[in-house]
Order: C-alpha cells, then structure tokens, then sequence
C-alpha cells in the first residue's frame, strides 16, 4: 500500500527502505496479565472485561497487549479485547492483531469515556503500514471530544458510535500518512476530518459532517456525507446501498448467555441499522458453534462443521494442510482478534459449497506453502443457482501472500458462486516484510481476486501487488464500490512483466464477453523500484459496450523521474502518468468514451 502522503501533490519518499530484518520483526512477548473471566471458554487470548473489575485493573491489560501488539507487524500474537456492557473509563491503543469489541446489543450498551485510537508514533509519524486490527460496537466518549483512527487497510471500524468528532490521520509529530480504511454502520455525532488519508471508503454511516480529502474518498448510503463532486474534491457520493448485510457480532445477555447476532440483508439502504431501536436479524446461541483454537487440527474443525455447528475461530495462527469445508448453508464462520488461518501444503483454506447464506468474517487467509492454487473459494464451478434472497457475504477477509514467511498463491480468493456479497477485502502480494520474506519469484502470485459468479457486489476492494490482472472479473452483471490498488513495486524488468504485445497488466480486468458491470471510487497506483522504465499500458481494461460503466476513477504515479509508470488510464483512453509523480482523474468512462 502507498507509504507516500499526496496531500500537497507532490513525490515523496516511501517507507519501503526501512530495513526489514530489524524494523518489522516481532516485538518480545510482554506478559498480559489474566483476566476475570473465562471468556466462555473463548481462550487465553480473547480478554474479556467487566466493570467490576475496576478501571485502572482494565488499563493495566490493555496496556500490557498493545506494549507487545504497537509494533509488532508480522509476529504471531493475537488478540480479542471483549467488554461486557457497562461503562468505561479507559484508553485504548490499538495495535496490530488487535480486535475491541463491545458484547452488547447496542453500540451504546458498551460506553468508553476515553480513547479508542490507532495512531503511529511507532513509525515515526506514518500510519501507511497501520494494517490488521478493528474496533466494533461500542461507544467511544473521547474526552477531549477528538477519536483518531489513523489507520491503512485491514483496519475497519464498524457498528461504532463516536460521540465527538473523528480524525482519520496520525498526531504529530512525524509526516501524519494515513492511507485507506473502512467505516461501517456507525455514527459519528461531530465531524470527520480525514486529512492525509489517500482512499476512504464509507459505508452506511452517520455524520454530522465531513471535511477533507485526497485522492478518493467514497460514501455509499451515508447520512450526512458530502455531495458528489469528483475530480474537486474528489468525493464519490452514492445515496443509497443496494443490497448488504451487516458483518455478524458477538454478544452476552443480562444473564451472561453468548450469542452471535447476524443481521438481516437490507436493500436500497442509508444509515446504520441500530439508531432507531434494534437492528433485524437472528441470534444464534454459542453452543451452535465449535470454538476453535490454536492447535486444532482441519480434521476436528470439519469434524464439527460436518455435525451442523457454526465455527468461531479465536485469536491465533492456525496452520491448515487440508480445506476446511463448508457445505451447509446459513454456517457463519466468524473470525476473532485476527485469527490467522495458513495453507501449509498448497491447500486451499476455505471451501464453501454453492448454497446460500454463508458468512466468513474477520479472517487472514495466508501462503504458508511455495505454491497454492487459490486461499478461499465460494462455489465449485460455473452455476445458475441464485442466492438472492439469501446471499453468501466476506467481512473483513484478508490475504497475505508473502511478509511474515515465504509462500506463493496463484488466486487469493475465487467466487464462482452467484450473488456474493464482499465487505471490505484488502489482498496482499507483500511489498515489504521480514527477511527473506518478500521478492518477485520468493512471494509469487497471479491474481488477488476472480470472480466468475454473476451479480456479484463488492464494498471497499483492495487489491495490490500481484504480478498479473489483480482483479479478473468474469461474470456478468457485477459491481464495485471503492476499489484500491497498486500495481507490483518489484517488477525487475519489462521483459519479466508482459504479456502478448501489452507491458504489463491492468489493476482491474472485466471479461471480454461481460455484457453488464459498474464501478465507483477507483484508484490505481505505481510505484516501481527496482529499476527505471517499467511500465504497464493501463490501469483498467474493459470491454467497450455500453452495460459496462466506470464512474470516476483516476491514476497516480509515484516514480521519480525516468521511473516509468501507467501509460493509460482504461482501455487506450487517458493521458500517461510517468516519470516523476502524477495524477489523471476521469469521471466516467463506458462504450469507448470516456469523460474528464
């Protein structure tokens, strides 16, 4: 992801060349003092917390687990932090691997009269590597009326009420970057100010008001969200969401009883679900589940799947060397703290059957072997089943091809299933990361994401690094909402990153024979540097008929001078943006044409 600020327009120099070794290994182990309760038998790594046990007892812990988890960016810790409902009078670092979760009904059963904030003096300033960590259903009361989420991708806020206003770049001192998140069904009561942010994709919120942007900011079924204005300010406004559902959550009743809520599907939305009372959909009781933990095996976990049980994974790495097999429809398999699930023998992770309503959320799909066809598949094969009434939905799904080991996947994630839904995906060929970690032929991969399943819809895609079309988009009658890329940083020659007559590969690929699909909020970027005078032809690649419409979409490179870049921004339309720092913005393009 980008490591660069843009907000004054200008080059500028990435975080990249930190050393590797030293700068992003895993930080020693701190001892997290126990808790007070057994989480119902969630593991020792889901912290769960009362009132009862005393403000300054609660901030000793959650200092202890962001001691370990501030800098800790590929180590193997993971954490919950779960609050029972109640009020709160402590701060809250979030760090990586880190998951704050409110157990109530209501993001207001759970009040927080302090900070919950993501912020990056651990970088020096630079929130652009502020990955894998979130915060849902709490309330959050800053006292000093400011919450900062400064965070990149894999970072999302959902179901969230900020009673104040909110910050979405670092404090200083430092360069203040921030580059890409995710907000959900949340209110904020005061403004938005989203600074150095580059991408920003919100989601069926609330307001009072926003101020700020950069290169692409998009809102989609948001009250209060700024008017359609791109390229100046560059703000995508879609009024309403067509078709989602809410990421399912953890709760606990008065008489202490676990349940996970999945809430309904929705159409033609605006707003969050829960303001005027409590959001539609089912709870399903915690012994419906199997509660994974590290060290179960993908015999035992498909053991119970087989049985009919729902599957909540807590926090850990789980090493996989089989699929675990999801074949039942309505099965939620629902990921806490950044549970972490590895192809060990180039096995897919996740396989879920073509039937309707699964959900897979909060999950971080890895390469743990040299070469892995595809991490996660929805559907088994061209299908004319539809679901939809009853969709398969991703929440908060993440891929990582390379950074904290070695690994290679041909596909991150494949959906041949009709009607998915996906929120929030951020699919990573690794640009940086541990030694002997990161390189062209050490972590390959081909494509982040195909999709060959028809009316397929998506909400904050990103997808970067991969050495082919990073998106493939084969079925029919698709949709986009906020796509962010960026096109591989290590090509180590032309020649090395062709492919018939073409340099390069488009960031987003639509079929050839796809008669029908739409995007909004697209930026796609290069960075190349290992060698001057790469280039790739162009950023999207569509066929010119007049059912496949992109709206507002630009190009930016980063390269110094003589660095090559992206000679057009869709198709062999849009002016070159090369050799130093440059942007090209279109506000629409479809059937040939496209619209400055």
């Amino acid at each position: 992801m980008l490591r660069g600020a843009a907000a004054a327009a200008v080059a500028v120099p990435l975080a990249g060349g930190v050393s590797a070794g030293s700068a992003f290994a895993s930080s020693p182990a701190s001892a997290v003092p126990s808790h007070g309760h057994d989480g119902a038998g969630l593991g020792p790594n889901v912290l769960v917390f009362d009132p009862s046990m005393g403000d300054a007892a609660i901030q000793a812990q959650v200092d202890a687990v962001f001691t370990t988890q501030q800098s800790n960016q590929f180590g193997t810790e993971r954490y919950a932090l779960a609050f029972m409902p109640g009020t709160y009078t402590v701060d809250i670092n979030v760090g990586f691997y880190t998951h704050v979760l409110g157990l109530g009904a209501s993001p207001d059963d759970v009040v927080i009269n302090g900070h919950v904030t993501v912020d990056a003096q651990w970088l020096q300033g630079n929130g652009t590597q502020n990955f894998w960590r979130a915060a849902e259903n709490l309330s959050i009361v800053p006292p000093d009326g400011l919450e900062r989420w400064a965070v990149a991708q894999a970072g999302p806020m959902r179901r969230v009420h900020v009673k104040g206003d909110m910050s979405l770049w670092p404090s200083p001192p430092g360069n203040q970057w921030s580059s890409g998140g995710f907000l959900a069904d949340s209110v904020v009561d005061g403004q938005v100010d989203s600074g150095s942010q580059q991408q920003w994709l919100s989601r069926n919120d609330s307001f009072g008001s926003w101020t700020g942007s950069n290169w692409n900011m998009v809102f989609v079924g948001v009250e209060g969200a700024p008017a359609q204005s791109f390229p100046t300010p560059p703000y995508t406004t879609v009024d309403r969401t067509p078709v989602v559902r809410e990421k399912p959550f953890l709760t606990v009743d008065r008489h202490g009883s676990y349940q996970v809520f999945v809430p309904a599907l929705r159409r033609e939305s605006t707003g969050p679900t829960w303001v005027h009372g409590p959001a539609e959909g089912r709870g399903i009781p915690l012994s419906d589940f199997h509660v994974a933990r590290p060290g179960d095996s993908a015999a035992s976990i498909n053991e119970a799947l087989a049985w009919g049980k729902h599957l909540l994974i807590t926090p850990g790495v789980y090493p996989l060397s089989s699929p675990l097999r999801v074949s039942r429809p309505g099965t939620v398999v629902l990921g806490l703290g950044l549970a972490t699930l590895q192809s060990t023998h180039g096995n897919t992770v996740i396989e879920v059957d073509d039937v309707s309503g699964v959900t897979v959320a909060g999950l971080l799909f890895e390469a743990a072997s040299a070469h892995t066809p595809v991490l996660l598949r929805v559907g088994n094969g061209p299908s004319r089943l539809r679901h939809t009434f009853d969709p398969t939905a991703l929440f908060d799904v993440y891929a990582r091809i390379g950074g904290a080991l070695a690994g290679g996947a041909d596909v991150s994630v494949q959906l041949d299933s009709n009607d998915v839904i996906c929120d929030n995906l951020w699919l990573w060929r690794a640009d940086h990361g541990l030694d002997n970690t990161v390189g062209w032929s050490v972590n390959p991969a081909d494509t982040g994401i195909i999709v060959n399943g028809d009316h397929v819809t998506a909400y904050a895609l990103a997808v970067e690094h991969y050495q082919k079309y990073e998106v493939l988009w084969q079925g029919n009658h698709g949709s986009t909402y906020f796509f962010q890329n960026e096109h591989p940083y290590d090509v180590p020659t032309q020649t090395a990153w062709v492919h018939g007559g073409t340099k390069g590969y488009a960031a987003y690929k639509v079929a050839d024979h796809v008669t029908e699909h739409h995007a909004w909020g697209l930026g796609s970027y290069c960075f190349f540097d290992l060698t001057a005078d790469i280039y790739t032809d162009r950023a999207y690649e569509v066929p010119d008929t007049p059912g496949v419409v992109f709206t507002d979409l630009m190009t930016v490179c980063l390269n110094g001078a003589g660095g090559g870049g992206i000679l057009h921004c869709i198709n062999n339309t849009g002016d070159p943006v090369q050799n130093g720092f440059g942007t090209f913005n279109m506000t629409s393009y479809s059937n040939g044409t496209g619209t400055l």
